[in-house]
């Protein structure tokens, strides 16, 4: 069989061992031709080839049910149920998600894009099931990087408390998340990752006890309690924690292994109440490039499948500002013992590895635990420390509470960088950087700042380290800067809660926060070749506001654009309302930005065309709402 031909996994059923390693090739073929393609996670997909398609082969996929954790480790499901032939449309703009959606396939049974929630979902389902006097079977898959998410150990705490309630957990063990995973917890599993199986030990000697004179099919209380002590003792260390928890441990096997990937996923099913199987794999499995850069080929813009080097760009770029970021903060930090970078799994993602490398005494890494890494970083402050939490937008939302009851109530100096702020592309709703303006600024204690551009950040670095009176947040998008000059050292601190004039204009106030104001400045060109003259004011500061800048301009001129990248309900433009409702004064005022919608997986460019964020979109909407009322005065 083609894996062409299979367009239900139901189709695995009956299939060899050898018909199904082939499935198993072409899913790697076809997975590694349309990532170097187009660009999409490599490695964690290459890694569970064989573990997808030996759980399915030994479940009935019109009725058992499959979570898996963060989505991005997907690749083979989505082939294996019937998007093989789409599969080439990966994280393109209407095409197949980078991750799971629940409307994008009846196989897709929970949404997934943050990593740890799968346990917890797929125990929900379970006492549904139950609940509801149904049979089917729930399994989830998770990787050791994600069980260090706290959300996951309170689901295996509370599936281990419900002795019958039958859930199987497939334990993706290859060391790694996005980098090499940190903690105890991935330190016992690595252990004991190359140990072999030995579940067969507790279930051969109760084979053995029924064959003894007078015992037969009974065992006794006390050789049950024999049974349990010897199958204690042959349970790895991590093994036996799991027992202790209340689940079944199977493992460590080899996740590359068809036949014994089939053969312990059977024998779990059989199991009554929440069993672990343990799979030791290799991340980029099949493609010796990722195997070798675990870390560089977790995911990968296109590149030459041959050698594995990335297709250059037709012209050079300037510095991505995350790059910007960890190059500065790591100069900063050289000079103040103070600073300590934290991240939460994401060294790579938000640069902070450049820190690592230089200081690594002054870099933490939690693991995939934000919630964690912000009481942490109030911890430090309290201390004296000068902690800088670089979380993605997207991943400090799962650290709200701590955000509020942990830093900004004791009014803790915790400086939270917040990277891939806005929209972000190919990785959809669950990654878009949408939210942080409106669940930030209603926070007591807070200060909200943005850049312009690159240099701009370095300036609002030093301002966020210096800064000891409150918390302080700074966001900036994904992708490169403008190429504007950077200064190596001697950065001075921006006033808090002051703007800037850009451009001087009698028409219209735009007033643009962060990633936008280079964008309010073309729309400013564009209106002026319509006679109609801007003021720009590059807010720099979303709380406090400049509202001794903003507010006689505002009055002054009568119309006033807010611009953002970020969601309209209680965001940028709505603080700019309340301010100009609470000096009772009565603009014209118009908010552009992202629109109470989900922002689906497209390239930036796309998005910001379909939400009407280009600077010719931006400019013709004003010259819409405005252009009566600006005839009416220039008569």
């Amino acid at each position: 069989m083609h894996l062409s031909e299979l367009t239900h996994p139901n189709q695995l059923h009956g299939l060899s061992v050898y018909q199904l390693q082939q499935i198993a090739r072409q899913i790697r073929e076809k997975h590694l031709e349309t990532v170097a393609a187009i660009g999409g996670h490599l490695g964690p997909g290459l890694g569970v080839v064989e573990l997808t398609v030996a759980l399915y082969q030994t479940l009935d996929l019109d009725r058992d049910k499959v979570i898996w954790d963060v989505g991005h480790q997907a690749y083979p499901h989505k082939m294996l149920t019937g998007r093989y032939a789409r599969f080439n449309t990966l994280r393109q703009k209407d095409g197949i998600a980078g991750y799971l959606k629940r409307c994008e396939s009846k196989f897709d049974h929970f949404g997934a894009g943050h990593a740890s929630t799968s346990i917890s979902a797929a125990l929900g389902m379970a006492i549904a099931r139950d609940l509801q006097g149904d049979n089917y079977k729930v399994a989830a898959v998770i990787g050791d990087g994600a069980l260090t998410g706290g959300m996951a150990l309170e689901a295996i705490n509370h599936a281990g408390h419900l002795p019958k309630t039958n859930l199987l957990v497939v334990l993706n063990d290859n060391e790694m998340s996005i980098s090499p995973n940190v903690g105890a917890i991935p330190r016992y599993l690595n252990k004991m990752r190359l140990s072999p199986p030995v579940q067969f030990l507790a279930e051969n000697l109760e084979e053995q006890i029924k064959h003894l004179p007078f015992v037969g099919d009974t065992i006794s209380p006390d050789l049950a309690r024999i049974k349990e002590g010897m199958k204690r003792l042959a349970v790895p260390k991590v093994g036996a924690v799991f027992e202790e928890l209340g689940f079944t441990y199977m493992g460590p096997i080899d996740g590359h292994n068809l036949e014994e990937l089939i053969a312990t996923f059977q024998q779990a099913h059989k199991h009554i109440g929440p069993v672990l199987v343990h799979v030791a794999t290799t991340k980029g499995k099949g493609y010796e490039v990722a195997e070798k850069d675990q870390v560089g080929y977790h995911a990968q813009s296109p590149f030459n499948l041959a050698t594995g080097k990335g297709i250059p760009s037709s012209k050079p770029k300037p510095p991505g500002y995350s790059k910007v970021f960890g190059e500065t903060l790591t100069k900063i930090a050289e000079s103040n013992p103070k600073v300590v970078g934290i991240t939460a799994a994401m060294s790579t993602g938000t640069r902070l590895d450049i820190l690592q490398k230089h200081l690594p005494e002054q870099f933490i890494d939690v693991g995939i635990a934000e919630q964690h890494a912000i009481t942490l970083a109030a911890g430090l402050a309290c201390e004296g420390m000068r902690p800088v939490a670089a979380i993605y937008s997207t991943f400090l939302q799962r650290a709200f509470d701590q955000i509020v009851h942990d830093v900004c109530i004791q009014n803790l100096p915790v400086f939270f960088c917040l990277d891939r702020a806005g929209i972000v592309g190919a990785d959809g709703p669950t990654h878009q950087g949408m939210y942080d303006i409106a669940y930030m600024r209603c926070i007591p204690n807070m200060v909200m700042m943005a850049p312009k551009d690159e240099a701009e950040l370095q300036r609002m670095l030093v301002t966020g380290i210096n800064h000891l009176d409150s918390p302080i947040a700074m966001r900036y998008p994904r992708g490169n800067g403008y190429g504007v000059p950077l200064m190596e050292e001697g950065w001075e601190p921006l006033p808090i809660g002051k703007g800037e004039i850009l451009r001087q204009g009698d028409d219209v106030l735009l007033v643009a926060y962060g990633s936008m104001v280079y964008p309010s400045m073309q729309v400013a060109e564009i209106l002026s070749e319509h006679s109609i003259e801007a003021t720009v004011i590059n807010a720099r500061f979303a709380k406090p506001l400049d509202t001794e800048l903003i507010l006689p301009l505002a009055q002054q001129i009568g119309r006033v654009v807010t611009l953002e990248e970020g969601c309209l309900p209680g965001g940028f433009g709505s603080a700019i309302a309340e301010a100009l409702l609470d000096a009772d004064i009565t603009v014209r005022l118009t908010r552009i930005g992202v629109p109470d919608k989900l922002v689906d997986h497209a390239s930036p460019d796309q998005s910001k065309a379909e939400l009407g964020l280009t600077p010719p979109q931006m400019a013709d909407r004003i010259l819409k709402l405005f252009s009566k009322q600006l005839a009416a005065v220039s008569v």
